[in-house]
Formats: structure tokens, C-alpha cells, sequence
């Protein structure tokens, strides 16, 4: 009898199981979700529906599972989207929407990490420095691609590009 192993036709195949690690920030955002229906909390629930839509949208655009750093940017860009709105709103005399808007700023917001204190971004920008030889504002770019993961959503990087900027040229 042949061996039955050996034959082609018989050979067991190599099953790959991939396991997909979904973003215990999602999980958080979705676990949120459930507890604002449970309360009825409409303005809660609806701000969270949102996020969830512009995830979903970013994940199916990509066509990638999302992780907890590209939540954290989705979150920050949809902050700053509604401080926009929110200026803009108290502007133009429209406190009702301009209310709506902060609102769901403070939702959005319980979901970002702890902001940075200004000697802990000084302390990091210094170490950026350090690290990447930086010596002129052509060297910026290596700095904020060091700091930027780890900033993203802790401290406001446009501000932080400013004192890198500054000391570069001071």
C-alpha cells in the first residue's frame, strides 16, 4: 500500500488563521455607544454614531482595521473640524449651534488621551533634537516624524511644529 501521506493529492494543507487586533480604543468608542443608548442620552449617542461613521468610512476607503493611532487622528481632525465650526458659529450669532458643536467637542474629547503638560512636550521636543542630530530647519521634518506618534492626540501639533521651529532657529 502506498503511502498516502506522501502522495500530492493527500497533502494537508497549510491553514493560516489570521486574527485580527481590533482597537481596544474602538472597543472603548463602542462600549460608550451601548452605555448612551441604555441612558438615553441622545446628544451623547449621536456624536458617538458619527465618529463611528467616519471610522467605518477611513477603514472601507483603505480598506484596513484601523488602530488605536488612527482612531486617535480621526478623533483629533473631527476636534478640530467642530472648533472650527464652533468660531464660526459663535461669529456669526449662532449660539445654539455654536452650543451643539462644543457639545459634541466634549464627547470627542473623553475619548483623547491626557493632553500633555508644556515641560513634557519641551522634554520631548529636546529628546527629538538629540536623537535625530538636528541642527537647521531643514532637519525639521526627521523631528516632528519622531514626535508626531507620539504626540498624536496629546498635544496640538501645530503648535508643537512652532517651538520646533523655534528651536531650530534660536
Amino acid at each position: 500500500m502506498e503511502n498516502l501521506l506522501s502522495s500530492k493529492k493527500n497533502k494537508p494543507h497549510a491553514i493560516t488563521i489570521q486574527v485580527m487586533k481590533m482597537s481596544a480604543l474602538l472597543d472603548e468608542i463602542k462600549q460608550s455607544m451601548k452605555d448612551a443608548m441604555k441612558a438615553k442620552d441622545k446628544m451623547r449617542l449621536s456624536t458617538i454614531r458619527l465618529l463611528l461613521a467616519q471610522v467605518k468610512q477611513v477603514e472601507v476607503d483603505q480598506r484596513i482595521e484601523l488602530t488605536d493611532t488612527d482612531v486617535l487622528a480621526i478623533l483629533d481632525k473631527m476636534i478640530k473640524q467642530r472648533r472650527d465650526s464652533f468660531s464660526q458659529y459663535k461669529d456669526a450669532g449662532r449660539d445654539d449651534l455654536a452650543e451643539v458643536e462644543q457639545n459634541e467637542i466634549e464627547v470627542l474629547q473623553t475619548f483623547m488621551p491626557q493632553a500633555l503638560s508644556d515641560d513634557e512636550i519641551d522634554q520631548m521636543i529636546a529628546a527629538a533634537i538629540a536623537e535625530s542630530g538636528a541642527e537647521s530647519m531643514r532637519d525639521m521634518g526627521k523631528i516632528m516624524a519622531i514626535l508626531k506618534p507620539e504626540m498624536q492626540g496629546r498635544a496640538d501639533m501645530g503648535a508643537v511644529s512652532g517651538l520646533v521651529k523655534s528651536r531650530l532657529n534660536g
